[in-house]
């Protein structure tokens, strides 16, 4: 039973995911999985380095916005000091 499974499991369209960099199907038992290779998972991972992946959903931790109010509201208290001085 288990052979007809994979079998079929081989040809529905579910049997692999496009890889992030080249779109190459990568059946998903490979080791490599979303990656069809080493190359394509560096090259990945170079573009996260670089800044060329972004996650641009907002932060909705109530813990992690507090802390960054506080870090904003102390860092934007001498600059607004400063601004406020050279506008008037």
């Amino acid at each position: 039973m288990e052979n007809s499974k994979s079998a079929n499991s081989d040809k529905t369209p579910s049997a692999g995911v496009r890889g992030p960099t080249c779109r190459t199907l990568v059946p998903l038992d490979e080791p490599d999985v979303p990656f069809c290779s080493e190359r394509c998972r560096l090259i990945d991972l170079g573009k996260w380095a670089s800044g060329a992946y972004k996650i641009s959903s907002p932060i909705l931790d109530p813990d992690v916005l507090e802390g960054l109010a506080a870090s904003q509201m102390q860092r934007g208290e001498g600059r607004h000091n400063e601004s406020d001085d050279d506008e008037f």
